[in-house]
C-alpha cells in the first residue's frame, strides 16, 4: 500500500512505512479529515498516539497544524517517522517521542486541541481514552480508529462522541471534550 499525503502543502508526498505496519488507509484518512473540517477543528496543538508512520499527524501538519507531537514505541517506526517529517519539511514543527503511550502520559503536559489515535485493534485499552482528558483543552477533538467488531462507547469521561463512520472493517469515532478536567491538586488523592 502506497501512503501519500492527501491535501495541503505536502499533498502527494509519499510516506515511507516499515513492513508489518498497518497505516490508516487513504480512504479512512480522507473521511477523518473531512469530518474534522466539518467540526471546526483547532489545528494549533496536535497529538498523535500510536503514530506508526505518522500519516495522520503529517496530514494535520500539511493542512495547517502549528505543532504535532508523535508517540510511537517501535524504534524502527520512529526512524521512518522522523524521515517522513524531514522529507515533508516538518521537523521544526514536531516532536517524536519513542516510548509507549502509557509512559508518554506520565510526562506530556501540553494542552492539545486535537488528539489522533490509530491503536492496535486487538490490544487497545479503552480506559486510556478517559485519561487523555487531562491533556486536552475544552472543545478538543479526539479521533479513534477501531474495528467495526469492537464499537466504542458514546462517551469516555468528559469526551462525548460527535461522529462515527465505518469503511469495511475500519471505523473512526470522533469525540469532543465537553469540559476541561481540573488539574490534580498536590496533597489530595
Amino acid at each position: 500500500m502506497v501512503v501519500r499525503v492527501i491535501a495541503g502543502e505536502a499533498k502527494g508526498l509519499r510516506l515511507k512505512r516499515p513492513r508489518g505496519i498497518r497505516p490508516t488507509s487513504h480512504r479512512m484518512r480522507g473521511a477523518v479529515f473531512s469530518m474534522l473540517g466539518s467540526l471546526g477543528v483547532d489545528w494549533s496543538r496536535v497529538l498523535e498516539l500510536y503514530a506508526g508512520t505518522g500519516a495522520l499527524g503529517i496530514e494535520a501538519l500539511s493542512r495547517g497544524a502549528t505543532a504535532v507531537d508523535f508517540v510511537e514505541q517501535n524504534p524502527r517506526c520512529c526512524a521512518i517517522l522522523r524521515e517522513n517529517l524531514r522529507r515533508g519539511g516538518f521537523e521544526t514543527m514536531s516532536k517524536v517521542y519513542g516510548c509507549s503511550v502509557r509512559k508518554a502520559l506520565t510526562f506530556l503536559q501540553e494542552p492539545y486541541t486535537l488528539i489522533l489515535l490509530d491503536p492496535p485493534y486487538a490490544s487497545f485499552d479503552h480506559a486510556l481514552l478517559e485519561q487523555l482528558a487531562l491533556l486536552a483543552v475544552e472543545g478538543c477533538l479526539m479521533t479513534v480508529e477501531h474495528s467495526s467488531r469492537a464499537p466504542l462507547a458514546n462517551s469516555y469521561g468528559p469526551f462525548r462522541q460527535v461522529r462515527s463512520r465505518c469503511h469495511g472493517d475500519s471505523c473512526v469515532s470522533i469525540y469532543r471534550l465537553e469540559r476541561r478536567c481540573p488539574e490534580p491538586v498536590e496533597g489530595r488523592s
